[in-house]
């Protein structure tokens, strides 16, 4: 199971038809605090695909280190269609973090899925 974190309505039903035409299951979260209570309501969630910039006092980056607390196995695909300062720093991606630049294919989406997914 997928969670989808966008606060954007027209951008994340995009990703969401592109992960269900993909063949994963999706729940999906406007805001990082509508995402940790889908969190803790689930068990099944394997992978947190999150915008890094979102409303409400809570950024990609804090949800899922909160995110991550609470489901100590869950993958993290952050996505942004800008370099932010959160997770990118002197042009350089924060070690093990995984980013999807905005606008993205549907096959970009897919390979960063494998891969992320994929890590040990």
């Amino acid at each position: 199971m997928i969670l989808l974190v966008e606060d954007n309505d027209l951008v994340r039903e995009l990703a969401k038809s592109q992960l269900v035409d993909l063949g994963y299951r999706v729940l999906e979260a406007t805001n990082g605090k509508e995402a940790l209570q889908v969190i803790q309501e689930r068990t099944d969630i394997v992978l947190l695909f999150t915008d890094v910039i979102m409303p409400g006092g809570m950024n990609g980056s804090d949800l899922a280190q909160e995110a991550c607390r609470l489901i100590p196995a869950l993958k993290v695909l952050y996505s942004s269609g800008y370099a932010e300062n959160a997770i990118v720093h002197q042009g350089l991606l924060d070690k093990d973090l995984h980013l999807l630049s905005k606008p993205y294919s549907r096959l970009d989406l897919a390979r960063k899925l494998r891969e992320v997914l994929s890590e040990s």
